[in-house]
């Protein structure tokens, strides 16, 4: 996924609150994924490493919000994150055995650009109606992360001017994320607390720790903090990861 920085662009929003040292925030999610497909499709068993993979959703988003604001043209923008989406597709059949119909991550980022998009325009209510539809499609069509995907988006974009507002959103969003999504049995080799009956307050918070997605919050850290030195990666490179690495976990597969 890549992201425009245009720092004389007239038409950009207000700078974000957060981090915008975007490519290495790139650089990290795409390392996260990347542990994060090869636990799903190699070491099920390990499922730490879904844990490591709900970093990376959180750093792409915020991306996103970040390449919104600052690109010249949100439609090609839109437009590079379709084509990417749809070379990826085969790919994310291969390697992670989806469907045709189960749509990968990319379709959720191009409604949240869309959503964004139509947020920015404001054509004919354009600033309601665009999100509330991204939401829905996301509901309709079974892709990565669905419309609590779509809506994360959202969220990160609504509260980016504000530290505060944003940590907020994320915390929120994580803590209702996390309930009902599979969940951890052990930590690197330690068995998960399910409940302490002498004191249900910690048991319900233990049964919130030990639900993988909530463990997306470990990536308010990294949109919050500003990180100086600037990491530059080719927009191809950016852009093909999510294929290429699906791939060859794919070809590896057929390997086997």
């Amino acid at each position: 996924m890549s992201i425009e920085i245009i720092e004389k662009n007239p038409l950009r929003e207000s700078r974000t609150a957060g981090n915008e040292n975007t490519g290495l925030l790139k650089l990290i999610a795409i390392l996260c994924m990347i542990v994060d497909h090869a636990g799903a499709a190699f070491f099920p068993q390990y499922r730490e490493m879904r844990v490591i993979g709900r970093i990376a959703l959180p750093l792409f988003a915020w991306g996103l919000v970040v390449g919104c604001c600052y690109t010249r043209n949100i439609w090609k923008y839109a437009l590079r994150i379709f084509l990417v989406g749809l070379i990826a597709q085969p790919c994310y059949m291969l390697g992670l055995n989806h469907k045709w119909y189960q749509w990968n991550v990319f379709a959720t980022l191009l409604l949240g650009v869309l959503a964004i998009a139509g947020i920015r325009k404001k054509w004919y209510g354009s600033h309601v109606w665009a999100p509330i539809l991204a939401i829905l499609a996301a509901c309709a069509v079974q892709m990565d992360y669905g419309w609590k995907g779509v809506a994360f988006i959202l969220i990160l974009y609504a509260c980016r001017e504000r530290k505060a507002t944003i940590a907020a959103g994320m915390t929120a969003f994580c803590l209702y994320w996390g309930y009902g999504s599979s969940s951890l049995t052990s930590f690197l080799g330690i068995p998960a607390v399910r409940s302490i009956s002498f004191l249900p307050q910690a048991g319900t918070l233990l049964m919130t720790l030990a639900q993988i997605q909530f463990w997306a919050i470990l990536a308010l850290p990294l949109i919050l903090i500003p990180m100086r030195g600037r990491i530059s990666l080719p927009k191809w490179a950016g852009y093909a990861a999510y294929p290429v690495h699906l791939l060859i976990i794919g070809l590896i597969r057929l390997a086997k």
